[in-house]
């Protein structure tokens, strides 16, 4: 697979609209391991290896337990996240799948239960802000850099 475009060549403008979006987020007051969660999971669902590799080793540079993050994927059947965390999860997963999941009560009222109205929209804006990225490195197929040890494998 070869990469389709390099974006920030392509619309510098744009990205430069984006990168505020991210940076705007990453300083809202949310603490990292939400964040970490956030763009991880949602780029786990939208299938961004290239995100997947870098949130992956953000979450281990944040000191987030291996445990906590391979299990990810897998977070309805892993008692690993707690009750705030999996609030956060079944956002991510209906705001993400918003065309499947129409953002149901249930996952609204978790939220609800453990966040206040300032930090729901917050995590909202991340969850937006990631799928943004995860669309834009997918359909232009950014490529992530493969390190030495596992193409040694």
């Amino acid at each position: 697979m070869h990469a389709r475009l390099n974006l920030f060549n392509a619309s510098p403008e744009a990205i430069t609209a984006v990168m505020a979006l991210e940076d705007a987020f990453q300083k809202c007051g949310l603490e990292r391991r939400l964040i970490n969660l956030i763009k991880l999971r949602a780029s786990i669902i939208n299938g961004c290896a290239f995100c997947v590799d870098m949130h992956v080793k953000e979450s281990r540079h944040d000191g987030l337990p291996e445990q906590w993050i391979n299990l990810m994927s897998v977070w309805r059947e892993s008692p690993v996240y707690d009750a705030r965390e999996r609030a956060v999860l079944g956002w991510v997963d209906a705001v993400t799948n918003l065309a499947q999941t129409g953002a149901p009560d249930e996952a609204y009222e978790a939220l609800r239960a453990h966040f206040s109205e300032d930090e729901m929209v917050k995590i909202t804006v991340g969850i937006g802000a990631i799928n943004i990225w995860n669309r834009l490195a997918v359909g232009f197929r950014s490529q992530h850099p493969v390190d030495k040890a596992a193409k040694a494998a």
